[in-house]
């Protein structure tokens, strides 16, 4: 943007000139996306809006940037006044001033053990949900592995009420591995959100995982879908989100090195803190 007074005084400031090129790009990618889950066609359209409106964005500003003049209204006239006074610059790692947030964090291992405590909490709701609505604490280790063995999926009432070692092996083995790698995801993102971390973790995070498992299953799964009582889960995903979260939010946290001066972090000096975190 540049500002210039022409013959008459007016001032005049040059603005890029408006352009739909940006808009029709934006159309053009929404359509290429669109066409994967629907038709061929829709994607080549998409295609094409995107071409042609790529070439026009790249002709709006090279070889040279089309731009309009807009006058400048009198109140606006208004000179500038410069400022001499020096500005002092913050160090990093000096006086508490960082680059990134959160200054502390959570270890991994305090994670896990939300992971293996918050899946306990889950295992316990699922257990009472297979006793209470199947007789039996089976069916949801059987329903769990049915995700991932098309046999289980498509097998009878009667099957996945009873033992299976292929069940109990493979639901295990999913549970256990995304109880972990959840509990990690809280140790590390709930530093993230300094207040009322436990309803995030505790609360809006399950509701929300179960928003989307209930809005892609039908489409994933179908079969799966039918044979899942909505109000367990969510019970399960809470039990498992209040337990984690709490567990996470009691653990101690540790400051992060971009806390410690540049000596500090270059190993050049070793202060207490710095040691006791070594």
């Amino acid at each position: 943007m540049s500002e210039q007074t022409n013959h008459d005084g007016r001032h005049q400031i040059s603005l890029p000139a408006p352009t739909a090129w940006p808009l029709l790009f934006a159309f053009g990618l929404t359509f290429g996306l669109a066409g994967l889950v629907t038709h061929v066609i829709v994607t080549m359209v998409g295609v094409v809006l995107v071409l042609v409106s790529a070439r026009g964005w790249w002709w709006e500003v090279l070889p040279h940037e089309r731009e309009v003049e807009i006058e400048v209204p009198a109140r606006l006239q208004v000179p500038v006044a410069r400022a001499l006074a020096r500005v002092d610059h913050l160090q990093l790692g000096e006086a508490g001033h960082r680059m990134r947030l959160p200054a502390q964090v959570h270890s991994i291992s305090e994670g896990w053990k939300a992971g293996l405590v918050g899946g306990a909490a889950m295992a316990a709701t699922g257990a009472l949900f297979g006793i209470v609505s199947h007789t039996s604490i089976w069916y949801p280790v059987n329903l769990l592995a049915a995700g991932a063995l098309p046999s289980l999926a498509t097998a009878d009432q009667a099957t996945l009420e009873g033992f299976l070692a292929s069940g109990l092996i493979v639901g295990g083995i999913i549970h256990l591995s995304l109880s972990l790698m959840v509990g990690v995801l809280y140790a590390a993102l709930l530093p993230i959100f300094p207040r009322h971390p436990a309803i995030v973790g505790g609360v809006l995070a399950p509701l929300l995982w179960s928003a989307l498992i209930w809005a892609s299953l039908g489409i994933v799964n179908p079969q799966l879908n039918q044979r899942i009582e909505w109000f367990w889960f969510v019970a399960s995903q809470l039990a498992f989100g209040l337990t984690a979260g709490f567990v996470v939010h009691r653990s101690e946290k540790i400051a992060t090195m971009q806390t410690w001066s540049l000596a500090e972090r270059t190993g050049i000096e070793a202060g207490g803190d710095a040691g006791g975190e070594a």
